[in-house]
Order: C-alpha cells, then sequence, then structure tokens
C-alpha cells in the first residue's frame, strides 16, 4: 500500500446522512491519490460507526468514536494525531466545505506558496449561499473582524484548512476551547506564510447546526486566550483599562454624588470615591485580566491591591490637586483634571498589579495549565 498523502479529519456529531454522501466527493475528486479520512465523533450512537465500517469497505475511512470528551476543537486534535498522512485536510461533515478544493489547496502546500491554507468565503472567487440573513452575515463578519489581529488572512473564522503533519509539532501549548480550533493551530503554530483558497460555502441540507449561543461565547472566551498568548503584555493592559474604565464610572459615579448629595468639597469626594471604584478594579481584574496568574488569598490580594493603588493614588490625586489649584483651565475644569490624574496612576498601578499583586505562575504549573488534555 502506497503512503498516505492526506488525511482528512472530520469531526462529527449526529452527521450519519452526511457521512457517506462527503465520503463519494472526496474520493471522486482524490482519484489515484493516497489518501484517508479520519472520523472523529463524539459518540452519536446514530448509526455513524456503522456506515463508516460499510464504507470502509470500498473508501479508506475509519472512525475514532469518544465516549467521555466532547467539542469540535479536541475532536480535530484526535484526528490529526491519529493520522498517517503527510497532509492534514480539517473540514467539515455538513458538505458547507466543496471537497474539489482540497487538491488546490494541497497544491499551495506542496509547492511552498503557502504553509498553511485555509478554504476562504472573502477572498476574490470565495462566496457563500444567497440566503444568508443580514444578522447571520453581520454576526459573521463581527466574530471575523474580532480574529483579524491575530493572523493575516481574511477568513481566520474557516474550519476548512490544511498544513503539512509535521508542522502540528510546533503548535505550542494548544487550550482547545469552542469550535475555532484551525485558527488556534494558525496562531500558535510555525506558520510563516499563511493563505487561502477561495471556495464556495453551502449550508448544510441535512442534520441540524451545531453553532449555539454557548459556542459563541466560547468563541469569545477563545480568543481572549489566544490574544493573551500572542500580545500578553498588551492584552493584559487592555483588559486592565477595560476594567479601569468601568472602575472610573463608578469613581466618577460616586465623586459626584458626593458633591450633590451631602454637600462634600470635590477634594474630599475625590479621596473618598477612590476606595470603593478600587475594590471594584481589584475584583474585576482577578475575575477577568489576571486569571492565569497566582490566585492568593482573597482579603490578602485585595490588600495588595490597594495597597499598591495608593500609590498609584498618590500620582493620580497630587496631578488632580495640582492642575485644579495652579492651572486655570482645569481650575474650571476639574473633571478633565480628574481623567489625567486616572490616567496618570493607570500605567502605574498596571505595572504594580502585575509584578506585586497578580504574580505569574510557578513555571510547573504554568506548563499543566497550558497544557491541553482530553
Amino acid at each position: 500500500m502506497p503512503d498516505i498523502k492526506i488525511s482528512i479529519v472530520i469531526p462529527t456529531y449526529q452527521e450519519v446522512i452526511n457521512i457517506p454522501l462527503i465520503c463519494e466527493q472526496i474520493n471522486n475528486h482524490l482519484t489515484d491519490i493516497p489518501f484517508e479520512i479520519i472520523f472523529v465523533d463524539d459518540n452519536s450512537q446514530d448509526g455513524s460507526s456503522e456506515a463508516v465500517a460499510r464504507i470502509a469497505e470500498q473508501i479508506p475511512a475509519r472512525i475514532i468514536v469518544r465516549t467521555q470528551e466532547r467539542g469540535l476543537s479536541t475532536a480535530v486534535i484526535t484526528g490529526i494525531e491519529s493520522a498517517k498522512g503527510r497532509y492534514i485536510v480539517v473540514m467539515d461533515c455538513d458538505l458547507s466545505h466543496p471537497a474539489s478544493a482540497i487538491l488546490p489547496i494541497i497544491d499551495k502546500l506542496e509547492s511552498g506558496q503557502n504553509d498553511f491554507v485555509v478554504g476562504s468565503r472573502y477572498i476574490e472567487g470565495g462566496s457563500f449561499d444567497d440566503d444568508w440573513g443580514f444578522f447571520r452575515l453581520l454576526n459573521s463578519k463581527i466574530a471575523t473582524w474580532l480574529a483579524l489581529p491575530l493572523c493575516h488572512i481574511k477568513d481566520p473564522m474557516s474550519g476548512f484548512f490544511a498544513f503539512e503533519r509535521q508542522q502540528f509539532e510546533t503548535c505550542a501549548h494548544l487550550t482547545p476551547t469552542g469550535y475555532k480550533i484551525g485558527l488556534e493551530i494558525m496562531v500558535k503554530g510555525e506558520f510563516s506564510k499563511p493563505g487561502e483558497q477561495p471556495i464556495h460555502f453551502k449550508d448544510r441540507e441535512h442534520g441540524e447546526s451545531k453553532l449555539s449561543l454557548k459556542e459563541q461565547l466560547l468563541y469569545l472566551r477563545h480568543l481572549r486566550r489566544l490574544y493573551r498568548f500572542k500580545y500578553p503584555v498588551t492584552s493584559e493592559f487592555a483588559q486592565f483599562g477595560l476594567v479601569g474604565g468601568t472602575g472610573f464610572v463608578i469613581d466618577s459615579l460616586i465623586y459626584f454624588a458626593l458633591q450633590a448629595f451631602f454637600g462634600l468639597g470635590h477634594n474630599f469626594s475625590r479621596a473618598i470615591s477612590f476606595w470603593p471604584a478600587a475594590t471594584w478594579n481589584w475584583f474585576w481584574n482577578r475575575t477577568i485580566t489576571f486569571t492565569h496568574r497566582e490566585k492568593s488569598n482573597h482579603l490578602r490580594q485585595w490588600l495588595s491591591f490597594l495597597a499598591t493603588s495608593l500609590a498609584g493614588f498618590v500620582m493620580n490625586f497630587g496631578t488632580y490637586t495640582t492642575l485644579t489649584s495652579y492651572v486655570p483651565f482645569f481650575i474650571d475644569n476639574k473633571f478633565i483634571a480628574l481623567i489625567l490624574g486616572v490616567l496618570v496612576g493607570m500605567g502605574f498601578n498596571f505595572m504594580m498589579a502585575r509584578i506585586f499583586v497578580f504574580k505569574e505562575l510557578e513555571e510547573e504549573i504554568l506548563e499543566e495549565e497550558k497544557d491541553y488534555h482530553y
């Protein structure tokens, strides 16, 4: 038997109707090319195993049935690790991805033009069915735009992709979440020449879509992980700033309320409003920004955050007081001085939070978190 050239990995769940159809399409387009089809099924119990067994008498297909793990991303990884071909192709079972694009995609890899290729809807020559409604198209576009800073292709959301199998070893610490494992492999692997092959994306005809609100929320969580991987400091600072922005709203509301309802002076109001805002920031930075860092005792960490924030507050409050006391413009525009004081203190607070409050995990613990598991 000749060496297998192409391994086609297809994750499945409740796809028994589509399994023989996609096998027929693949077989028709890969004549005289050694290939294998690997279905990874999440224990559908719908006859999928029996369907593949019948197909395997004529077409090189096999199925891996998982009884404990669930999810498209880990299914794809399971299939890749079981593959024997030189090239890996991942595609959906619902016939949305055309088997006719497999060879053009492999040609791009084989020629060295690209080292990772996706079947793309959004480059010239790519398309999708005309019955996509406005909200479905908008949802797809927004999800795509959110991922664009992570890579250099126009359809990073594509579930139809290919690469040379040995390149999979370069993927650093996969942590699959949700359904966009192709994006994770592309971001975490050593791929310097990603490319796209135009395809027509066809809506499924049989079975039900697995995309749900839960999967979309997992996608956002997945994106956050990938941004943290590729842009660790920038990602943390952006999240720290986002949390700080909400804290600023809390700070401002209390600042104005103390003056409007309790008749306190602006300096005293400014001093009081800091504390609830700082507590708010600590909670959400612990919950969102620094979830991957050390989780020390709540009280100790809260006190540490307040202590380091005080140094930033000195700069914050000092800036505010100086500007509103000695600069004519800010004497009449105290709220602008408040904003500047917050910005001055935020950079300092971020550095202190990273170094002293939310410390990095020990290396061995960090490695355990990064490793993907089944």
